[in-house]
């Protein structure tokens, strides 16, 4: 799957606090591998984020291997608007 960098900085920047945690304990992964799936680059403390980043418009298109974090958040978010 393909989505430009500011897409998925967008995406993690409007979940509500905690949701991080959410994911991780979800997925079974550290809270700095959701965090560096988004764009952070601690990987001395979380995996590297299967994705790569390319050149291009609204800071470059990012190459997605594997979606289930952002699968995650998108569920996240689509709560919330349901609680609104």
């Amino acid at each position: 799957m393909n989505i430009t960098f500011n897409e998925l900085r967008k995406i993690k920047h409007s979940l509500p606090t905690g949701s991080v945690s959410r994911i991780a304990s979800k997925l079974e992964i550290s809270e700095q591998t959701v965090r560096n799936y988004f764009g952070a680059t601690k990987y001395d403390a979380g995996e590297i984020a299967d994705f790569q980043l390319q050149p291009g418009p609204d800071g470059g298109i990012v190459s997605l291997d594997d979606t289930a974090i952002l699968e995650v958040a998108q569920e996240i978010l689509r709560e919330q608007v349901a609680k609104n």
